[in-house]
């Protein structure tokens, strides 16, 4: 078996789909380039018709790139064996509602061509793990979406695969599921299994990813780790007693910006770091502190100032 740190490396993949209608066809992916390390919880983001579906089918092998290479699980783009080792529950399933949920969940552990004992195992376990085992007898035809979503999810871990692909895994869930698809993401991770994530509910993706890639208009626009793409400058309010003269002029040598309203101030930092000077200024300058309130961008705003910017610089 060949061994890479990475569950998915990427170079330089794009996609162009010839149509009869445009002349130079429509550039779907131009130049996407990722390193998603094994056993870690990545973010696949970006707007409607970003690129993400082409990508993810590349990842697959269910298309193959105009230009680019890349490997999922230490092997080349497409390789069979890679797909055996790959479990994927896609945006829009659609599954055989005249089955059961027994039924249907054996029919795909056939397909990865499992024994009857092992599949026997591996429903039961399945089944249990996404809340459904008391429905096991019951046909998908009379599950909820939310249910269906389960099941889905359900067979894309029926082959204990080393790479799970989700594509909005919650979609159709409440707050309950979603909670419960956040747990078993997390005991994915601790199995060792990597977890690529395509959603558009940002707040599940930051309280679930590792690190995130920001894709627009079929470009990689953004990449990191939350820690790193989040605290690239750290925003405090300061509740004050009083705030006497030399409180902002001390505080605007240290501070990108700062707003004051009355005794409440707002300090944008460079970084978390000056967090502690930043006090300790106030009091030299005779403030007297009552609250200290830092503020952490979210993935949600990090995710619309990168597409609004997008926007901005088209030509």
């Amino acid at each position: 078996m060949n061994f890479s740190s990475s569950a998915i490396v990427t170079h330089h993949l794009a996609k162009t789909y010839r149509s009869l209608f445009r002349r130079r066809g429509l550039r779907a992916l131009d130049g996407v380039s990722l390193d998603v390390p094994r056993g870690s919880i990545f973010g696949f983001l970006g707007p409607n018709g970003a690129g993400k579906t082409t990508t993810i089918n590349i990842l697959l092998g269910i298309v193959y790139p105009t230009e680019g290479s890349g490997e999922v699980l230490g092997l080349p783009l497409g390789h069979c064996e890679g797909k055996r080792r790959i479990g994927f529950l896609p945006e829009k399933f659609q599954f055989h509602d005249f089955l059961t949920a027994t039924e249907f969940l054996d029919l795909h552990a056939r397909f990865h061509g499992l024994d009857k004992r092992t599949r026997k195992e591996r429903i039961e376990r399945e089944l249990v793990r996404v809340g459904l085992i008391e429905r096991r007898h019951s046909k998908l035809r009379e599950f909820s979406k939310g249910m269906q979503q389960r099941i889905g999810l359900a067979q894309a871990l029926i082959n204990d695969p080393d790479l799970v692909i989700l594509d909005e895994p919650t979609s159709a869930l409440d707050p309950l599921g979603r909670r419960d698809v956040r747990r078993i993401i997390g005991e994915l991770k601790a199995e060792g299994k990597t977890v690529f994530l395509n959603s558009h509910l940002l707040s599940e993706v930051e309280l679930t990813c590792d690190a995130v890639a920001i894709v627009n208009k079929g470009r990689i626009v953004r990449q990191g780790t939350l820690s790193e793409l989040l605290q690239t400058q750290a925003r405090v309010e300061l509740h004050l007693q009083q705030t006497p003269p030399a409180v902002l002029p001390a505080l605007r040598r240290l501070a990108l910006n700062v707003n004051a309203n009355a005794d409440r101030l707002t300090v944008d930092l460079a970084s978390e770091d000056d967090i502690p000077r930043l006090v300790e200024e106030t009091v030299k300058a005779g403030g007297k502190i009552l609250a200290v309130i830092p503020y952490r961008m979210t993935l949600e705003e990090l995710f619309v100032r990168t597409v609004e910017e997008g926007r901005d610089n088209d030509p």
